[in-house]
């Protein structure tokens, strides 16, 4: 596999005293933005263009398109209050995607917004809590993501997804990465899903330099160090590779789960 080029951003100067009062308003206020702009974009401008004349799959896109921008903004909004501050390689790839699995390791709370900021062609899979938030149950119903109904469903809701040409964001690791570990220990659901629906599988690497919005800390936790992040994209796995072994589809999903698992560890040891 191919190895993306080593960056590493300095470390920020960790606020304390007065100095962080500023930070914590600032990112207190992004994450109210957040929650009422996806109640308010709920009951507005994402109906609209969900019903607006078009093809079902026109319409998707709309709504698609109109979240990136909004996630683009709320990650301006955190870089401005100094939360995260962003880097990265050659995007061409992520942005061009279509109809892959694109899988993460997931550092911090902000992932998937800042994924779904970077690609304008985005789904990805919702557990069923946020079917029932009424901040975000507008958001991810309107742009036709995908809910986490169990396996057989899920496989065929991901099928649909991809075969229209929207890229499928998952993070291998469940959950946010536990304080201390480079990665959690992948599931592999990634990997069934991959082979399942014949998609490619695209690794993106989000490689922080400190600790924040972790799995351990509340959501209320503003970070007293900014949380710099660099974006790699790896080099796509073909299902291909996998599906011309025998051993069924189980053995297949095993082997490319443990593969993508020692990929990551290989790129996130040579940044952290």
């Amino acid at each position: 596999m191919t190895k993306p080029v080593t960056y590493k951003q300095p470390l920020a100067p960790k606020l304390t005293g007065l100095a962080y009062i500023p930070r914590w308003l600032g990112g207190t206020a992004c994450y109210m933005a957040f929650a009422l702009g996806g109640l308010l974009s709920s009951l507005t401008i994402l109906p609209i263009l969900r019903f607006w004349p078009g093809s079902p799959q026109q319409r998707i896109e709309r709504v698609q398109r109109a979240v990136h921008l909004m996630f683009k903004g709320f990650v301006k909004m955190l870089t401005w209050a100094g939360v995260i501050n962003l880097s990265h390689g050659d995007l061409s790839r992520l942005r061009d995607a279509r109809g892959v699995i694109v899988t993460a390791n997931h550092p911090t709370l902000v992932d998937v917004v800042v994924l779904i900021s970077l690609m304008p062609n985005a789904g990805c899979i919702v557990k069923q809590g946020l079917w029932r938030n009424p901040f975000l149950r507008g958001v991810v119903s309107c742009a036709g993501y995908i809910p986490n109904r169990g396996a057989e469903l899920l496989l065929e809701d991901c099928k649909s997804v991809l075969e229209r040409g929207t890229n499928v964001i998952i993070f291998p690791e469940g959950t946010r990465t536990v304080i201390g570990e480079k990665i959690n220990p992948f599931a592999r659901g990634a990997a069934n899903i991959t082979l399942r629906t014949h998609s490619d599988l695209l690794p993106v690497f989000l490689k922080t330099n400190t600790v924040g919005l972790s799995k351990q800390q509340a959501w209320y936790q503003v970070p007293r160090r900014t949380i710099g992040m660099h974006i790699e994209i790896g080099e796509t796995l073909p299902y291909l590779r996998y599906d011309a072994n025998a051993g069924g589809d189980a053995k297949m999903a095993r082997q490319m789960t443990r593969d993508l698992e020692n990929y990551y560890k290989q790129q996130l040891d040579r940044y952290l």
